[in-house]
C-alpha cells in the first residue's frame, strides 16, 4: 500500500514537469517587445505576459515561460522586479504551435533602466 502511494506521488510529480523541447523550438530564437500585462511569479515556472505585435503587425498577448521562482530569487529577482506596464524586450524559443503566442524565455531586458536577466553560464572544468 505504501509503495503504491509513493509511486502515485512520483508519477504525479514527474508529469507536472515537462521537456521544453516538447513545446518549443529550442534551437530558434524570436524577439518580442512590449508592455507587461501580467507577471505570475509562482512554481513551477514564472510567466511574463506582454502585449506585442506579431510578424504581421497584429497585437497579441504573448506568454513567456521563465524559470522557477526559487532559481530567479537566487539571481536577485523577486515578485516585485517586474511590474505591469513595464516595457520589456524578450528573447526566447518560439512555441511549436504558432497560435499559442508562447515563448520559452531565454533573456529579458527592461530598456528604460538597463535592467537585464539572462541565464548564467555553467562553469566547465
Amino acid at each position: 500500500m505504501i509503495a503504491m502511494v509513493v509511486a502515485c506521488g512520483l508519477s504525479a510529480a514527474l508529469s507536472g514537469h515537462h521537456s521544453f523541447a516538447a513545446y518549443y523550438f529550442e534551437d530558434d530564437t524570436i524577439e518580442i517587445e512590449g508592455p507587461i500585462v501580467d507577471v505570475q511569479f509562482r512554481a513551477p515556472h514564472t510567466w511574463v505576459h506582454i502585449l506585442a505585435d506579431d510578424s504581421f503587425g497584429r497585437q497579441h498577448t504573448y506568454a513567456a515561460e521563465w524559470s522557477n521562482p526559487s532559481r530567479l530569487e537566487r539571481d536577485g529577482i523577486t515578485k516585485d522586479t517586474l511590474k505591469a506596464y513595464d516595457v520589456v524586450r524578450i528573447w526566447g524559443a518560439p512555441s511549436r504551435n504558432p497560435n499559442d503566442y508562447r515563448v520559452h524565455l531565454k533573456r529579458i531586458q527592461r530598456p528604460r533602466d538597463g535592467w537585464e536577466w539572462k541565464p548564467r553560464r555553467r562553469e566547465t572544468r
